[in-house]
């Protein structure tokens, strides 16, 4: 099955496990109902802004909408085999590895952020926490107006339910692994 029939099927799913109309879900996750009638028909390519709004509307994560079923006890993903999510103008990209599956989903993602490239990110839902491991490089990693700077060897965490930007601060391309901690509650499987 590929990845836009997934996504289809698993935001139809969870809109029906909700309880909610598509006109309720396109209020809710600010997205337009005619890129949501696409997005269930597998039409389109939704952009990492939309998935995230309806996955945190629907409370799951955002590769709880992109994977299919469990293939077995242990899966190892390449990064090469994962399209980016995110990229920039710049060359800057995000890759959603996988998620580690159970009460409080985990999501992880490699990203490569090139000097000065910004990737701004809306407030999740509350419970939500980032942690951000440079491999490489240097970032500068803004929570609420507060900016932070993150250099290879270091790891921050912060609350995900405030806005945040990720930004290159080096002279090379930063490299990082992030994890995404999803609240446990109900809506997550």
């Amino acid at each position: 099955m590929g990845l836009t029939r997934t996504v289809a099927n698993n935001v139809r799913a969870a809109r029906a496990r909700a309880g909610l109309s598509l006109d309720e879900l396109s209020r809710r996750a600010q997205v337009s109902k005619g890129a949501l009638v696409g997005l269930e028909k597998a039409q389109g390519n939704p952009n990492l802004a939309t998935l995230v709004r309806l996955a945190d509307t629907l409370g799951i994560s955002v590769s709880a909408l992109m994977q299919g079923p469990a293939e077995g006890r242990v899966r190892v993903v390449a990064a090469d085999a994962v399209a980016p999510l995110r990229t920039g103008p710049r060359g800057s990209e995000a890759r959603l590895m996988l998620t580690a599956s159970g009460p409080a989903p985990v999501e992880v993602w490699r990203w490569r952020l090139e000097p000065g490239e910004e990737c701004p990110s809306h407030p999740h839902q509350a419970g939500v926490v980032e942690t951000i491991s440079v491999t490489y490089g240097r970032m500068a990693l803004v929570v609420d107006g507060a900016e932070h700077t993150v250099e290879a060897g270091q790891t921050a965490t912060f609350d995900g339910d405030a806005p945040h930007t990720y930004r290159g601060s080096g002279a090379e391309a930063c490299h990082l692994i992030m994890t995404v901690h999803l609240p446990p509650g109900p809506a997550t499987t």
